[in-house]
């Protein structure tokens, strides 16, 4: 069965992005075996101004997602994801590779 993942990236290529630092998640569709990229979802990120958890936006728009693949994620981030069904996965790698790991344990 398929379902989404969102990766925190800067540039498209690396999962190098902290949670709440990222103001944009690449939407991924994976089953199985494979995955394939749908979508960039634009967003206000978790944290501001030393503020954790100002905006639930990063949140909301990862609600339809099963994990998310980040660089770093703070423990009241991992829990409020994990409190709404979505699963983080601290690795920084190319983001084939990432996803190839993912997939490969799910």
């Amino acid at each position: 069965m398929s379902h989404k993942v969102a990766v925190a990236s800067s540039d498209g290529k690396v999962v190098n992005r902290h949670f709440g630092h990222a103001d944009k998640f690449l939407i991924f569709e994976v089953d199985e075996k494979t995955f394939c990229f749908l979508e960039v979802r634009e967003t206000v990120p978790y944290c501001q101004n030393q503020s954790h958890g100002a905006s639930s936006a990063a949140l909301d728009a990862l609600a339809d997602c099963k994990a998310v693949l980040v660089s770093r994620i703070g423990p009241g981030a991992r829990e409020e994801l994990k409190s709404r069904g979505v699963e983080s996965w601290v690795i920084t790698d190319f983001i084939e590779s990432a996803l190839m790991q993912y997939v490969q344990r799910h």
